[in-house]
């Protein structure tokens, strides 16, 4: 076991606004009032201020917020707001996906791999270009939701049943750590996060994730949170995890040239071998359950495999285009070591 500090012990603070949304939900958690009434039909559904005002109601079913009321979880006044900016949210990805394909379509097209070319994919310009700076910056980012893996998808399990319900369960179990604490894929995250010299505290590197990297855990919560999205939140974890075998194959190949450490590594190679099997698990049992049971969900399964599809690409595409651009893609470093810095 490695020695540093439990990565959820404690809440984080709340985090800088980045506009009048995040601001008036900032103040009222702080304060421990209502929000003002907020106008969100002008607000950009992708924006730096809608996002991290989502994220941080979201937040409040999970962590909550270092000296903020954990009653303030069902204040109706803060349900009110988030569902207006999750119906923004929600209205504006319906919009941006392809539109409705047979479900076997979708699961094929995620069985396509990109090709190797470093300006579209970043796990490809990980393993062959990117150094420890680039692989510090991409774990920072991505620790929003590492650091609760698995988490969101859990909220699903009540609203599953029979054999849905059992394959979903066994992939959850292993993403858990198998009955074995240290094992647990968020601890395992910390691990990496510490070979690589990064602060493992959950929810630190919040002001430094731009809207692209909180759209992408947003998404999770969204559908985690409401029973009539359950068909989209299997579609989300049906494209996790057919995505991440070969994608980890790479980011661990990635760890090791760039010797980040063997726990770095591990976390890969641990998702390489485990999500190769629930993969299929996934496809035959989670899917085929749910259709078995509920046929007319097949459109929400397919529209949560584009959603994901659609704000993966929007980050890949930021990420990439800063660091060749030769600049960071974090908002603030916040902590994060620079080039040549071990």
């Amino acid at each position: 076991m490695l020695a540093h500090r439990e990565a959820r012990l404690d809440s984080p603070p709340l985090p800088s606004p980045r506009g009048t949304l995040s601001a008036a939900v900032i103040s009222a958690l702080r304060q421990g009032t209502a929000p003002p009434l907020q106008e969100t039909g002008g607000a950009d559904p992708y924006g730096e201020d809608l996002q991290l005002a989502l994220y941080l109601l979201y937040e409040l079913h999970y962590q909550g917020f270092r000296g903020v009321d954990d009653g303030r979880e069902w204040d109706p006044d803060l349900l009110t707001l988030r569902r207006a900016l999750e119906r923004r949210f929600l209205a504006a990805l319906r919009t941006d996906v392809p539109g409705p394909v047979p479900l076997q379509q979708a699961l094929d097209e995620l069985l396509t791999e990109p090709v190797g070319d470093p300006v579209t994919s970043v796990t490809h310009y990980l393993q062959h270009e990117g150094g420890l700076a680039e692989l510090r910056e991409y774990s920072a980012l991505r620790s929003l939701y590492h650091l609760k893996e698995a988490d969101p998808h859990a909220w699903v399990i009540p609203r599953l049943y029979g054999r849905a319900k059992a394959a979903m369960v066994a992939v959850e179990f292993d993403e858990f750590g198998a009955g074995r604490a240290d094992d647990i894929h968020a601890r395992l995250f910390a691990d990496l996060m510490a070979d690589l010299g990064l602060e493992t505290a959950y929810g630190h590197y919040l002001d430094a994730a731009p809207a692209e990297a909180l759209a992408t855990v947003n998404l999770m919560s969204l559908l985690g949170l409401h029973r009539a999205l359950r068909g989209a939140l299997v579609g989300h974890f049906a494209t996790v995890e057919v995505t991440s075998s070969p994608g980890s194959r790479r980011l661990a190949k990635a760890m090791r040239r760039a010797d980040a450490g063997p726990a770095a590594a591990r976390f890969y190679d641990e998702h390489v071998e485990a999500d190769a099997v629930h993969e299929q698990v996934v496809r035959h049992d989670v899917i085929g359950g749910l259709l078995e049971n509920e046929p007319g969900l097949e459109p929400d399964i397919v529209f949560g495999i584009q959603a994901t599809v659609l704000l993966e690409g929007r980050l890949g595409t930021e990420v990439l285009r800063a660091w060749h651009a030769g600049r960071s893609a974090l908002r603030t470093p916040a902590g994060v070591p620079g080039p040549g810095v071990r």
